[in-house]
């Protein structure tokens, strides 16, 4: 549920949105759920997950999708924003004993109207492949567990590939399979191929071929999820311990890497020219980072709790034609070559994305606006915009943003100075009384010597759109799971000025989210803890896993944070949410952009689909903003 503080309209769920390209609506007769409509009682089960495919059908209804809700698996005909969903009619229908499902996917190459591949992945750690069309169960890899015992957090079919697919367990391994080989009845033996700063890749020794055929080793605790670029050719994973890491996937060499403000990281997802990673996590942040440099470039804070999901909607996503500055190397012309908008009806969660030939590493674009969304535990959908005055803080702005706070430059240049880019600006004094603060301030704190180089003056910077409190107590930090209590001296005003009472005093209101003051803190702690996966779906060595895995993250806290690695907060861009409406009763484990609509799923089992501006269709009767609870929501 939504925190108390905001009054009735905080805790309304909301029916439409509002953009600049119009309303977003959402169309009630098209929810997908269990076929009685019933809510889920989802205590202790796994996240409902969402996946789509097309059949190529001739009757131009060729849109599939599946879902899981407990331990049932749905699969139907989705007819979108072109007419109601009839629950009664399901596909197949799956119900399965002794364990839940927990991920899925499908393999585009392969799927007709008459047979589509279907990856399940299971939370005892078996890995299905289903025909749902068929109604054929082909093969149970890992069936006797003997390859990994804890519950698949990711699985994905290889970009290109009829056989090939990855699968990631919460144990922190990731394993390569073929669809083709057998899983042998003994435990694999494997072999070190190559390995780095904290990971390991290893093959299976057989004399015979059998699965897995690779065993990846990333990091400390679970391996939350991991996503294929666009041209297949890397591979980002997500880390209970808090980092991303980007790795050649065929060459098995890290690319780059990057740490989390606080805690583990949840989701990531690519830009649709590769350009460009979102993740999201526990610090309740989206942070941007770039493939190119190798850097964080930008954080945004909307959210109250744990990210759950991060995309990019490439129908929304828009380079402009100009010349390129001197600045830019390479040809904008390259840029162009890579993004092909209009292709098609191109899945936002397919891991072989049309948009992009290759992944751009040698241009940029003179004009460019990416659009990505995220849903998080605390039932907030948040819509971002990532603009040219970000991506590139040195060069002059094409044109004035809104819903974008720049509060410093993206990183310090090479020669230690840092270069400061901001909107319209006041100037404030703070005094540092963190009674508010959490955790990850305390690394900041620790600092008890002058003022480094990239260190802010006293009085900083804001933006108008950012009002602050007088008290600094009186707001939530981005992520309260801890408290602490600490005044600062005057020598670590510098780096750890906002470090330490980032929200608690420079943020008040993100756009339409408001943060609440500390009578409101035990209310917003219960939310999280009712809302946190982490508090009802772990088995037993998961939780395990965590308790390392925090200890390992208190430690790398201290040593990443204000470098490359983890920038301090005033040392990115912020960015304000463009949209931030609470959207459901239960926390929100999926969203997907499609060419016409965007959907979101909540853990109780439903399924929604937002028509785009323009696009409702048949369907616009049944969505009168006059039967709507809430209206229209600008």
């Amino acid at each position: 549920m939504a925190a108390e503080g905001g009054g009735k309209e905080m805790n309304e769920i909301k029916t439409q949105f509002t953009t600049r390209e119009g309303v977003y609506k959402l169309l009630t007769h098209s929810e997908y759920s269990r076929p009685n409509r019933v809510p889920f009682n989802s205590q202790g089960s796994n996240p409902v997950k969402v996946s789509f495919v097309n059949v190529n059908d001739q009757s131009g209804n060729g849109d599939r999708i599946c879902f899981n809700v407990g331990r049932e698996l749905y699969f139907y005909i989705y007819k979108g924003v072109r007419k109601a969903a009839d629950l009664s009619k399901p596909i197949d229908k799956r119900i399965y004993k002794g364990t839940q499902p927990t991920c899925h996917d499908f393999n585009p190459l392969t799927a007709t109207a008459e047979s589509v591949s279907l990856l399940v992945g299971f939370s005892a750690g078996q890995v299905q492949l289903i025909d749902p069309i068929k109604k054929e169960t082909s093969k149970l890899f890992n069936e006797e567990r003997l390859i990994d015992k804890s519950r698949v957090t990711c699985v994905r079919w290889v970009p290109g590939s009829e056989s090939l697919f990855l699968v990631a367990h919460s144990s922190g391994s990731m394993y390569l399979y073929n669809v083709e080989n057998t899983c042998g009845t003994t435990a694999p033996h494997y072999q070190l191929l190559k390995q780095g700063e904290n990971y390991a890749v290893h093959t299976c020794k057989s004399k015979s071929a059998r699965n897995p055929l690779l065993r990846w080793t990333v990091g400390e605790g679970a391996l939350n999820e991991f996503a294929f670029s666009p041209d297949g050719k890397f591979l980002a994973c997500a880390s209970q311990d808090g980092f991303l890491r980007v790795f050649g996937f065929d060459a098995a060499e890290l690319h780059g890497k990057m740490k989390s403000y606080f805690g583990g990281l949840l989701c990531v997802c690519w830009s649709p020219d590769g350009r460009y990673i979102v993740a999201g996590g526990e610090d309740d942040l989206v942070t941007v980072w770039s493939f190119l440099d190798c850097r964080v470039i930008a954080r945004g804070h909307g959210h109250k709790s744990w990210v759950s999901v991060v995309a990019f909607d490439h129908c929304t996503t828009s380079v402009e034609d100009g010349d390129p500055p001197a600045e830019f190397s390479g040809s904008d012309e390259d840029f162009h070559e890579q993004i092909h908008f209009g292709a098609g009806r191109d899945r936002a969660n397919s891991s072989h994305s049309r948009l992009s030939k290759r992944n751009s590493t040698d241009s940029r674009p003179v004009s460019v606006t990416y659009r990505f969304g995220s849903v998080g535990q605390d039932t907030q959908l948040c819509l971002w915009d990532l603009t040219e005055d970000i991506l590139f803080p040195h060069l002059p702005l094409s044109r004035t943003r809104t819903h974008t706070n720049v509060m410093s430059a993206a990183s310090p240049p090479a020669t230690g100075q840092t270069t400061t880019v901001s909107t319209t600006t006041t100037t404030t004094t703070t005094t540092t009384n963190s009674s508010g603060t959490n955790g990850k301030d305390n690394v900041s704190n620790s600092s008890t010597s002058g003022n480094p180089p990239n260190s802010l003056p006293n009085t900083l910077p804001r933006s108008n759109s950012l009002p602050h409190s007088s008290n600094p107590a009186g707001g939530s930090t981005p992520n309260s799971h801890t408290g602490s209590s600490s005044n600062s001296s005057s020598t670590t005003k510098g780096n750890s000025i906002i470090d330490s009472a980032f929200i608690a005093t420079s943020v008040s209101k993100f756009a339409t989210l408001s943060l609440h003051d500390s009578r409101k803190e035990r209310h917003e702690k219960d939310h999280k803890r009712n809302h946190s996966m982490g508090h009802i779906s772990s088995k037993s060595s998961d939780k395990l896993n965590q308790l390392s895995s925090s200890r390992t993250a208190k430690a790398d806290a201290a040593k990443t944070l204000g470098t490359m690695l983890c920038p301090r907060m005033e040392e990115v861009p912020l960015l304000e949410p463009l949209v931030c409406k609470k959207i459901a009763h239960e926390r929100l484990t999926v969203l997907i952009f499609l060419e016409d609509c965007l959907v979101t799923a909540c853990q109780e089992g439903f399924v929604c689909t937002w028509a785009r501006p323009g696009k409702v269709g048949l369907l616009s009767s049944q969505n009168n903003p006059a039967n709507s609870p809430s209206g229209t929501v600008v």
